[in-house]
């Protein structure tokens, strides 16, 4: 399903919590673009990341929140898979805060970090992953990798990445947008 053209006001930082809850829900209706999973909207797996990151990590708000929200730039830069991390964190940096935003940022890092310090990781990654490894810096250099892991959110941002490769199933259950509402809310507050 092909998404519509971002308007004026979604192509920058979002305004308040009504904005990024309007984009969630525009992304109920944008098929995760690059995995071959018939079904799976980019809302849905945004649920999904959340619900595994509230399971895993019940005392982190904003790592549940990042989870939500880590590709909500497939949304507002479609067809840029190199930069859906940054873009989405751009938008909702002055609502919800650095660390949230940087956890978005860092999820695709995250993903070329895991698959140059662990060799298995690469087959664990789903078929649309593989394929938006290479736009997106396959491995990285010695230098890349000392810089990801001198940042503050890189333990989180592997976390945050191994619940999206996690979270690709259409028919998985999870909790839908009104329940993290009050999340959304206390972490913006």
């Amino acid at each position: 399903m092909p998404s519509r053209p971002v308007t004026s006001d979604e192509s920058g930082p979002a305004t308040g919590v009504d904005a990024i809850v309007g984009l969630l829900r525009r992304t109920g209706s944008i098929e995760e673009p690059n995995e071959d999973i018939g079904g799976l909207t980019l809302l849905h797996h945004g649920l999904q990341c959340a619900a595994h990151l509230r399971r895993s990590h019940p005392e982190d708000r904003e790592l549940q929140l990042a989870g939500l929200l880590h590709d909500v730039g497939h949304a507002l830069a479609p067809g840029h898979d190199e930069i859906h991390g940054v873009v989405g964190g751009a938008f909702v940096r002055p609502v919800l805060g650095e660390r949230v935003a940087a956890l978005i940022e860092a999820h695709v890092p995250a993903k070329r970090y895991l698959v140059t310090v662990d060799e298995s990781y690469r087959g664990r990654l789903s078929t649309g992953s593989i394929r938006t490894l290479a736009s997106q810096g396959e491995t990285m250099t010695a230098a890349e990798v000392a810089a990801f892991r001198a940042s503050p959110h890189a333990e989180a941002a592997v976390q945050l990445r191994l619940a999206d490769e996690a979270s690709k199933d259409p028919a998985a259950d999870a909790p839908d947008l009104t329940a993290w509402l009050p999340t959304l809310m206390s972490v913006a507050g």
